[in-house]
């Protein structure tokens, strides 16, 4: 990963108006986030516990369609001495739920020259079908080293075995999908797992630490150095967090738990001032969080050009 190359507007690929790669360091610490590209969902996706006059208020105070927009998708590549490791791996290939635009990410990859085989470790924040997805596409597993790591909390795998979509609020098809993606990514890659419990080191100045709440074994991982830090947030924060942060995601399997991740994290990271990325804010993701009476600010950084 070469911070001069993957930086700037060069090269954003013929097929692309846009860049899909930002780069920056964390201390010593090389950090690339990556766009999958975006997935079109339903409104009341962003807060199904929300009185629906709010949130459409809301989604029109912030220039966004009525009933459905594009949820953006954020993956992340850090290197820290001599380990290259991705945190989550996108969609992959359309579940048969009509998502074009998404699974960009293994093309993308090849674009910023990160060859798969260059991976050595993989940190799942959680096992949805868009964390975990390209890890799924043809071709990809032969692409990767047979000795690479792959880190999940041991909770996230157990739930998995018989997942409990009972508080969730998802589209139709989704729970299906969900399961057969999870269950598949087990078959396939279970002997490269590294279970932890509650925080692990994946490398120096990475470390990744369960949280719970979205789903069982959620987890964020920070990446810390010279006196910096990021926090790669996954699910734990959707774009209307900030402001309300008690509104539930219907992909939530405990949204109560997962509404007091969000504003404990949140308020972690108001205080340190620490940078932010997440899986689904707007490329590329990357910004601060301010308190703002009850609720938070969310406060992106100047891109560096």
């Amino acid at each position: 990963m070469n911070l001069e190359n993957t930086s700037h507007l060069s090269s954003p690929g013929h097929d692309e108006l846009v860049p899909s790669r930002y780069a920056l360091k964390i201390g010593e610490i090389e950090v690339l986030v990556v766009s999958d590209g975006v997935l079109p969902l339903p409104t009341v996706m962003m807060g199904h516990n929300a009185d629906p006059a709010v949130r459409a208020n809301w989604m029109k105070d912030m220039f966004l369609p009525p009933d459905a927009f594009d949820w953006p998708l954020n993956a992340v590549v850090v290197r820290s001495g001599k380990q290259t490791i991705l945190l989550d791996a996108g969609l992959g290939l359309d579940p048969d739920l009509h998502l074009p635009r998404a699974g960009q990410l293994i093309k993308r990859l090849e674009a910023a020259e990160i060859d798969l085989a260059s991976v050595t470790d993989i940190v799942l924040t959680h096992l949805h079908m868009d964390h975990i997805g390209g890890l799924l596409v043809e071709g990809v597993k032969e692409r990767l080293r047979p000795d690479l790591r792959i880190h999940v909390a041991a909770a996230e795998v157990k739930f998995w075995e018989a997942p409990d979509f009972t508080h969730t609020n998802m589209p139709q098809g989704f729970p299906d999908a969900l399961r057969a993606t999870s269950k598949r990514f087990l078959n396939e890659y279970r002997s490269q797992l590294r279970l932890f419990d509650e925080e692990h080191v994946v490398a120096p100045g990475v470390l990744a630490r369960r949280t719970g709440g979205h789903t069982p074994g959620h987890c964020v991982i920070r990446v810390a150095s010279g006196g910096e830090g990021l926090t790669f947030a996954g699910d734990a924060v959707f774009p209307v967090g900030f402001d309300q942060p008690d509104w539930h995601n219907g992909f939530e399997h405990d949204p109560e738990e997962a509404a007091r991740v969000r504003i404990g994290l949140l308020r972690e990271l108001a205080a340190s001032g620490e940078l932010l990325v997440a899986t689904h804010l707007p490329f590329p993701s990357i910004g601060r969080v301010a308190i703002a009476g009850e609720a938070f600010r969310w406060v992106p950084v100047f891109w560096d050009y």
